[in-house]
């Protein structure tokens, strides 16, 4: 069946000379695989060339049930990044949160509040001018909600973010996966902010560092897939 769908690009590698596998999050069938002629030349209607992480484009596809890989009949970028692809620490944020995204998004169903989340965080990361550093913090932050792993911050007595029960606690942990008080207020200052407000947080770069190291410790908690992210060592030597 041909249908038509917008889709972000989470991955993507050669297959053959001539072809490509993509993993894309759409709006109507959430992560799909798909294949697609690589032309390259100026009269191709799938540009293989100028296809990046997290770019968002509209899908027309064979959409059969039960296969693990869908065609792609034609693609075309939607919403064109302004600035993400020009400016090193934008751009080294999203390929980061591209990684992250084809390892936790793994349910090939719709989910239509998901995608938008994605797709309106993106734009207005693209013309965001002041908190860049911290977007992929609050992103992830605001993505456990839709992961079904959002932490529990509501008491405000406890000042220990417990990573294993996912919720602050009055006395520091026996085990070590959880966040000190230092730690925790941040975490609750940013999980309080919109991404307008993100210029007003303010925190060293070690003291980032650190809260996102223990977010992603979190995230391990609930994914075993998170070890090793090769993005990561990119972003901490763009941001020192």
């Amino acid at each position: 069946m041909l249908v038509k769908t917008k889709g972000i690009v989470l991955h993507n590698v050669r297959y053959g000379d001539h072809s490509l596998i993509l993993t894309v999050y759409t709006e109507e069938y959430g992560r799909q695989s798909y294949i697609m002629n690589a032309s390259r030349g100026p009269k191709s209607k799938n540009k293989a060339g100028i296809l990046q992480p997290l770019y968002m484009v509209d899908l027309e596809v064979y959409q059969k049930k039960n296969r693990e890989i869908q065609r792609i009949k034609e693609l075309r970028i939607i919403n064109p990044y302004s600035s993400i692809p020009f400016h090193i620490v934008k751009s080294s944020e999203v390929i980061f949160l591209s990684e992250i995204l084809y390892r936790v998004l793994q349910e090939e169903e719709k989910n239509l509040e998901l995608f938008q989340f994605l797709e309106n965080s993106l734009l207005a990361f693209d013309i965001l001018e002041s908190g860049v550093s911290i977007f992929h913090i609050w992103f992830l932050l605001r993505l456990t909600g839709f992961l079904g792993i959002k932490p529990d911050l509501q008491n405000n007595e406890n000042h220990w973010f417990d990573m294993q029960k996912g919720l602050m606690v009055a006395r520091e942990p026996f085990h070590n996966y959880y966040m000190n008080p230092g730690t925790s207020n941040l975490l609750k200052q940013i999980f309080q902010m919109n991404i307008q407000e993100l210029g007003k947080f303010e925190a060293a770069l070690d003291e980032r560092t650190i809260l996102l190291r223990k977010i992603l410790e979190y995230y391990h908690q609930h994914f075993n897939n998170l070890e090793h992210l090769r993005s990561f060592d990119v972003l901490k030597e763009v941001f020192h």
